[in-house]
């Protein structure tokens, strides 16, 4: 069992990546994109990784219930297609049938069995960092879950961005009025997600070998946002 994300800092980022590299791997698993954004000071969900299935009840003793489990490989770059993901998970009994099912699935793939908190929030968002031949490393920001790809309502930047070019950025999008109050739910916290896109611009100025970093979905959780899956795409 490998512990989760709150004990990062840069070195052990950089150590992360490096090792990929080393193996020619391409992508970063979910666990260890998170593990690189957290050493940057982005919030990421509470979470373990496990490979045994006796670590299971413990582990999500620990976490706490609700979860989600997800199969975690760096060879598997969307999940959910697969049948991967496994949430709102209650109990000892489903989170063994979800580790259960998810091993299966995994069958032939180096990965092992993610078990996360459940974030709770009605509002979603995207972000993220694309390394552009023209204009380098530019930040991306937008609306998230299924929105991301139906609606297209993002915005970018290059980077090295500011405070105030990530706040204007923030408010550029068309839905912009979903980090406002808005049917009960408190305001977004502007300064959270601006810190976000700064760091998501400086992992792409400081790592070349990052070619493409996806946040999606970022869940509003009351006003905080948090970092439930992560996609790292290495060149």
């Amino acid at each position: 069992m490998q512990e989760g994300t709150q004990k990062m800092n840069k070195g052990s980022a950089f150590q992360i990546i490096e090792i990929a590299l080393k193996e020619g791997r391409s992508a970063l698993s979910e666990y260890e994109a998170k593990q690189v954004l957290a050493a940057y000071g982005l919030p990421v969900t509470r979470e373990c990784l496990v490979e045994n299935r006796g670590d299971v009840e413990k582990t999500a003793r620990k976490i706490g219930y609700p979860l989600v489990l997800k199969g975690c490989s760096f060879e598997i770059a969307h999940k959910t297609e697969k049948g991967l993901i496994h949430a709102d998970i209650r109990s000892d009994t489903e989170a063994l049938e979800a580790f259960d099912e998810i091993k299966k699935g995994l069958n032939g793939y180096n990965g092992a069995v993610l078990v996360q908190e459940m974030v709770k929030g009605r509002r979603e968002l995207a972000m993220g960092m694309t390394r552009d031949d023209q204009f380098g490393p530019c930040v991306m920001f937008g609306l998230g879950g299924i929105f991301t790809e139906v609606l297209k309502d993002i915005s970018f930047r290059k980077v090295p961005l500011n405070k105030r070019e990530a706040l204007n950025m923030i408010r550029e999008i068309k839905g912009n009025r979903i980090i406002d109050v808005i049917r009960g739910m408190e305001a977004v916290d502007t300064e959270i997600l601006a810190n976000m896109l700064i760091q998501l611009g400086r992992i792409g100025l400081e790592f070349e070998c990052v070619r493409e970093i996806d946040l999606n979905p970022v869940i509003i959780s009351g006003k905080n946002p948090i970092v439930a899956d992560a996609l790292m795409i290495l060149q």
